[in-house]
């Protein structure tokens, strides 16, 4: 029975973690902007829910793929969303590469280099964009690991259906330092719709009141950092930490201040690291959402084991 819980919990965040790419590529916007409609390529998403459901790669970058792949076209190597490049300079109109200061411009190519192609030739069209392999994993170990610690119990399902949105938070939080509302409000309303429901079944290990103090309790508490130090502590860290109280608070308040000091233990090590390699200094912003869900994760897997 375990090993076909480990395989549907596998099933579930693979299939769900490939949807992740797209949505999270359509929400990494800044605040003033409008979530995207349209593929790096210009082509506009489709399919269900108004093309927010779908495969990372749209229909047409997915058959001009296979197209290039089949008859050896030459193009340059996809990219994964969220590593969009600036966009190619318009059709006839020339660009240079930038040379080196000293260079000289009309310095011989070395070997292996390409030559220029013949004036009037346009340069062969890159190919679509490509999926990420980031976020799918993360959600396919993520299922396993829940899976693993929880075993048959009913708040499993709950756990199920709140990873995969909470990697996507994760994934927006981590390119554009922002956690959009459609995503975190109707997450912390899915927290205490499932985990009621879980409490209502035979078997669960947990408590709905508690998970409900918790949310309000961590929810508070990060509200409190936010109003002590605004620029330090974003808004959507407080609607998020709504979600964590409540599956944190769902297996007591040890479990709620293990994860939550998780959270700021996993933000603190990462950014000494960053100042350690002087890559960012002190004062450089950090997305603290990654690592909010990362030791709420880590305190639901070590209350699942002790349940």
């Amino acid at each position: 029975m375990d090993l076909v819980l480990l395989a549907v919990a596998a099933v579930w965040g693979g299939a769900t973690g490939l949807l992740i790419p797209r949505a999270a590529y359509r929400f990494a916007v800044e605040p003033e902007e409008p979530w995207r409609t349209a593929c790096p390529a210009g082509h506009a998403f489709t399919g269900p829910f108004g093309g927010w459901w779908g495969p990372a790669r749209c229909t047409p970058c997915a058959s001009r793929a296979q197209t290039s792949v089949r008859y050896g076209d030459e193009a340059e190597a996809p990219v994964a969303y969220g590593e969009e490049t600036e966009a190619p300079a318009p059709q006839g109109e020339e660009t240079e590469a930038p040379v080196p200061h000293g260079d000289k411009a009309d310095a011989p190519a070395r070997h292996g280099d390409k030559p220029p192609a013949p004036h009037g030739d346009q340069p062969p069209a890159p190919l679509p964009y490509a999926p990420g392999t980031l976020a799918p994993l993360v959600t396919v170990l993520a299922c396993l690991a829940l899976a693993a610690a929880t075993g048959p119990r009913p708040e499993l399902a709950a756990w199920l259906l709140l990873a995969p949105p909470a990697v996507l938070l994760a994934t927006v939080d981590r390119r554009v330092h922002r956690l959009p509302d459609p995503l975190t409000l109707p997450l912390a309303a899915a927290a205490v719709l499932f985990l009621g429901g879980a409490a209502l079944l035979p078997g669960h290990a947990g408590s709905w009141t508690s998970g409900l103090l918790g949310g309000l309790v961590l929810g508070g508490f990060y509200l409190l950092l936010f109003l002590i130090n605004p620029n330090g502590m974003g808004f959507g860290d407080v609607k998020l930490a709504l979600t964590l109280g409540v599956a944190l608070g769902w297996y007591g308040w040890e479990v709620l201040f293990l994860g939550g000091f998780a959270g700021f233990l996993f933000g603190a090590a990462y950014g000494l690291g960053l100042v350690l390699l002087r890559r960012a200094g002190c004062k450089t912003g950090i997305p603290f959402g990654p690592f909010m869900i990362a030791g709420a994760l880590t305190g639901v897997l070590l209350g699942a084991l002790a349940a």
